[in-house]
């Protein structure tokens, strides 16, 4: 009789523990979503190209980008300068740190959907962001993003040597 109830009460501890078991569960989930910026430039090279021979008309291009944008609910801000991290080379052509010097600045317009872009022609540099546009309080793009634009100009001035010439323009994005 002691082997009988030693194994009945064996077996009752078992399916306790059975019975306990939950066939779901549930957990909360939480996610803090904060400020945050990203910057894709669609156009690798942008070549600048001169409209006519006469040195009146300037070299221009545009360069393509496509932005992702969130900025707080509360103070929000988003920024995007762009600067000339690598002035043009070889030597003999033109230079974005001596153009107030010399007079050949290469300038840039803006475009931009959503946000603010820069209302008139900035004036690039080698030591100085130019702001490209900005954006306020609960901004958001689409997931798509947002396309924007750089009109490029530069002076044609006869004194450049006759060669193919290349900077590097850096764009940084901003949020919070």
């Amino acid at each position: 009789m002691k082997r009988y109830v030693t194994i009945f009460g064996f077996s009752l501890l078992a399916f306790a523990g059975l019975a306990q078991a939950q066939l779901t569960g549930t957990t909360s989930l939480s996610v803090v979503v904060g400020p945050e910026a990203a910057l894709t430039v669609n156009t690798a090279t942008t070549s600048l190209t001169a409209a006519g021979g006469t040195f009146s008309n300037p070299f221009t291009g545009t360069t393509s980008l496509t932005y992702f944008m969130r900025t707080s609910k509360t103070s929000g801000t988003g920024s995007l300068t762009v600067k000339i991290t690598t002035d043009f080379a070889p030597a003999g052509g033109p230079l974005v740190a001596t153009s107030g010097a010399t007079g050949d600045a290469l300038t840039f317009t803006c475009t931009m959907t959503g946000g603010t872009a820069c209302a008139t022609a900035q004036t690039a540099s080698t030591t100085t962001a130019a702001t490209f546009g900005t954006w306020g309080t609960a901004f958001s793009t689409p997931k798509a993003g947002d396309p924007a634009s750089v009109g490029w100009s530069l002076v044609d001035d006869p004194a450049y040597a006759a060669n193919t010439y290349t900077a590097t323009a850096t764009f940084t994005i901003s949020a919070a």
